[in-house]
Parts: structure tokens; C-alpha cells; sequence
């Protein structure tokens, strides 16, 4: 079953490649950006931004895995996974707001490319259909969060893993079968579940055939049954 059919309700992350917005990049803008942009790897669990400091870069997943979340001393809540060819830092674009609202670190090897905020700004007051797509991404962004929300208040434990597993197949690695290089805590994170709930969930989802596994390997067997646990469950 093609699991493209299961884009719209899954919610860990967005479904747009943020690449093709710098096609609406004129010769002259994109020499611009390129001499205000430094390319920079991190190591799995690096901290890329921390919440309530300075913003002077954009940034762009060019490879790897990032989440994003809000901490304060004795939480933490994550918003959301961010798979390459994503921007990162959209909300410090606002005037008069020039920090981070939430903080970002890896969940493996990462490169990523940081945009000066102002050069950044400038571009995108210069060129309105660069402008536009920028709007339509952090709109996704806020769609995606509002409907995170909704899943870890108001579905079961069941509906969150399916909605997770539909949403890491369709959204972060594109297939029915990947090697699934966050632990069984980061998904109980994600899922806002514990440790030994998510492995007993999953448990049960082998069983009753809607996914397999092997070593980190997943492999979605029936994406119909899992939506409508992720619906319904």
C-alpha cells in the first residue's frame, strides 16, 4: 500500500522540502546569501540553538536529524523532528523578537547551513515569492504543532505510536521500511509515552501484523490499519 496516501494526518514534522523555496532566489540574491552562510557539522546530541538566546542565523538541515523543544527546569516538551531540508529558527524572524523560542539539538551526525538572520530578512522583503513560500512553511510549522498537540492531549497511547510510525515513514524517511536510528527513549519522548510502553505497544503492533522488525529495521505492514488506530485508538 503506497503510505503517501497517509500524509495528511500524521504529525511529528512537516511534509515540505524547504530546498525548493531558494529556486525563487534571483543570481544576485543567492551570491548574497552564499557570502553570509557558514556550513557547520554536529555530532549526535549536539545542542544547535539554545532557548532564550540571540538568533543571528537561520539555519538549514542539509543532512541529519534535529528536534526541537521547549524545556524549562523540570521539563521538557518536544515540538517536533526535523528531517534534512528543513529550516530551523523561522519565528526569530519577527522584528523586535531576535531570540529562540525553543531550543534544537541532534539526534545523529547533522550538517547544517546558518543564513545571517539579516541577510536573510533583507532577501525576503526584496523578493515577495521567496517571501510567500517562507510564510507557507512556518504555516505548515504551525499546523504540524497545533496538531501535535492535539494527538498527546487527546488520543491513546495506541493512536500516538501509529501516528508517530505513519509519520516517520511517510515524512522523515520516506519508506515503508527504514532503519530507525532514534532509540525506544526518543520515541517515548516523541510519543510522550514511557520507555515500556512504547515497547509494549510495539510488541503488540508486531503481533497483530502491522509492522515488522528487525534489529533497527521497522517495516510498515498495513498502513490502513495503522491510521485507523492513530484515528481512532
Amino acid at each position: 500500500m503506497n503510505n503517501q496516501s497517509y500524509l495528511g494526518t500524521s504529525n511529528c514534522t512537516v511534509n515540505y522540502n524547504s530546498k525548493f523555496c531558494f529556486e525563487k532566489l534571483t543570481d544576485n540574491e543567492i551570491k548574497l546569501l552564499e557570502e553570509n552562510t557558514r556550513e557547520v557539522s554536529f555530532n549526535a546530541k549536539d545542542i544547535i540553538c539554545k532557548q532564550g538566546t540571540f538568533a543571528s542565523h537561520i539555519m538549514y538541515v542539509c543532512q541529519g536529524l534535529v528536534k526541537t523543544y521547549i524545556e524549562n527546569e523540570n521539563d521538557t516538551l518536544l515540538l517536533r523532528i526535523i528531517p534534512a531540508g528543513s529550516l530551523i529558527g523561522l519565528s526569530a524572524l519577527m522584528e523586535n523578537n531576535n531570540i529562540f523560542s525553543f531550543s534544537a539539538s541532534t539526534y545523529v551526525p547533522t550538517r547544517i547551513r546558518m543564513f545571517d538572520i539579516n541577510i536573510f530578512r533583507q532577501i525576503i522583503k526584496n523578493n515577495p515569492l521567496f517571501g510567500y513560500d517562507i510564510i507557507n512553511i512556518f504555516c505548515e510549522n504551525s499546523v504540524q504543532i497545533y496538531g501535535r498537540f492535539f494527538s498527546l492531549t487527546k488520543k491513546q497511547s495506541y493512536g500516538r505510536l501509529a501516528d508517530l510510525l505513519l509519520c516517520l515513514s511517510s515524512r522523515v524517511y520516506n519508506s515503508d521500511s527504514f532503519e530507525l536510528l532514534l532509540s525506544r527513549v526518543d520515541l517515548a519522548e516523541l510519543a510522550g509515552l514511557s520507555r515500556e510502553k512504547v515497547i509494549r505497544i510495539i510488541k503488540e503492533f508486531k503481533e497483530e501484523k502491522f509492522i515488522t522488525t528487525k534489529g533497527k529495521t521497522i517495516k510498515i505492514l498495513n498502513f490502513e490499519g495503522l491510521q485507523k488506530i492513530s484515528d481512532y485508538g
